[in-house]
């Protein structure tokens, strides 16, 4: 990484009262690039995002924003927009002026911050909410104020912490297109999304991190990490995924007494491993890799059929495009994939690795 706006963790660690927050964190953002920091509460995400803001310490290890090293300086001097998940609005001031605020407390010049402003709204399409306070503004819409501060100052970096997940589903998908048009208009500033949900996740970020007690565990697009993910952790995390206990054989793997034909690549014959597939890759009925079970539970889910199937002690998912007559409970049925839509994780690559 070069000049820009880009970030650079590095081996950064964080530690409260003795316990470790965020381990020995290594990670780039590339300058333009928006990078969403996926994982469960607890797993050093938020942290690792405090400590690009100037929030947070480090107890070792630097923080570079660009070429700067900012690890010791003051949040106010290190060129970010940050949004937080309570919008953190003054309640007491009009939109245009939560707005100006940052441009205020920068000393920009007046003629200069009404300009900025109205840029800000407008970019934002709250520009006809200017004179409103937050009280008379839903949920949403002060969300987008707090988005149109950060990017008034036109911070090189914009820092996301579960920015959506104060809204309801439509809302949040709403914002979500607008966070990804924003990112059309404003190609060189780098974005550090923190979440826990992974449909934003996969929807606005060209990498995720995935993180869990304290330490990184992957990295890559949101296709590679779906695709084929490294560990069993993230398959469970990024996505729904199936993992089934198998050993490996000389042509494929072993599953509850039932060969399957999959890739192993250099897996050997006898080792443990578990197989990952995606519950919208298993079919019903007959077909390749075919498994024999029964039916735990059935859920609609309006355009798709889930079934739980118990398989050898081991429960398969299956989404399904809606089913005219779908099995019941109890009732036995087949399953069957495809042996591309498989990917075999080592039982030796592990979550904690």
């Amino acid at each position: 990484m070069s000049g820009g706006s880009g970030i650079r963790f590095d081996r950064v660690s964080v530690a409260y009262d003795g316990t470790t927050v965020l381990d020995s964190l290594d990670l780039t953002v590339e300058p333009g690039e928006v990078m969403a920091l996926l994982g469960p509460s607890g797993s050093g995400k938020t942290t690792a995002l405090r400590a690009v803001a100037g929030f947070v310490r480090p107890a070792s290890g630097r923080v570079f924003i660009g070429d700067r090293d900012v690890t010791a300086l003051p949040p106010h001097r290190r060129g970010v927009g940050m949004v937080v998940q309570q919008y953190a609005l003054f309640p007491h001031m009009r939109v245009e002026d939560n707005v100006a605020f940052g441009l205020r407390a920068q000393k920009v010049a007046k003629g200069e911050i009404r300009g900025r402003v109205a840029e800000a709204l407008e970019m934002t399409g709250m520009a006809a909410y200017a004179r409103r306070h937050p009280r008379e503004l839903s949920g949403g819409q002060q969300q987008r104020v707090a988005i149109a501060r950060a990017l008034a100052i036109r911070p090189g970096v914009l820092l996301l912490d579960e920015p959506l997940s104060a809204l309801d589903a439509q809302l949040r998908s709403g914002m979500l297109a607008e966070l990804s048009r924003l990112h059309r208009e404003l190609p060189d500033m780098s974005i550090l999304y923190v979440t826990h949900d992974q449909i934003e996740a996969l929807t606005l970020a060209d990498r995720i991190a995935v993180m869990d007690k304290a330490r990184l565990r992957d990295v890559g697009t949101p296709r590679e990490l779906y695709r084929a993910p490294r560990t069993a952790f993230t398959a469970s995390f990024v996505g729904n995924a199936n993992l089934l206990p198998v050993t490996v054989g000389a042509e494929g793997v072993a599953f509850g007494g039932t060969e399957l034909k999959v890739a192993t690549g250099d897996a050997a014959p006898g080792a443990s491993a578990t197989l990952c597939v995606r519950p919208h890759l298993v079919g019903l009925g007959t077909g390749p890799n075919q498994v024999a079970g029964t039916v735990s539970e059935v859920q609609w889910r309006g355009a798709t059929h889930r079934l739980y199937v118990d398989v050898a002690g081991h429960r398969v998912m299956a989404d399904l495009r809606e089913l005219r007559e779908p099995p019941a409970h109890g009732d036995s049925v087949l399953l069957h994939f495809a042996p591309d839509d498989a990917v075999l994780l080592s039982a030796g690559v592990t979550t904690d690795g």
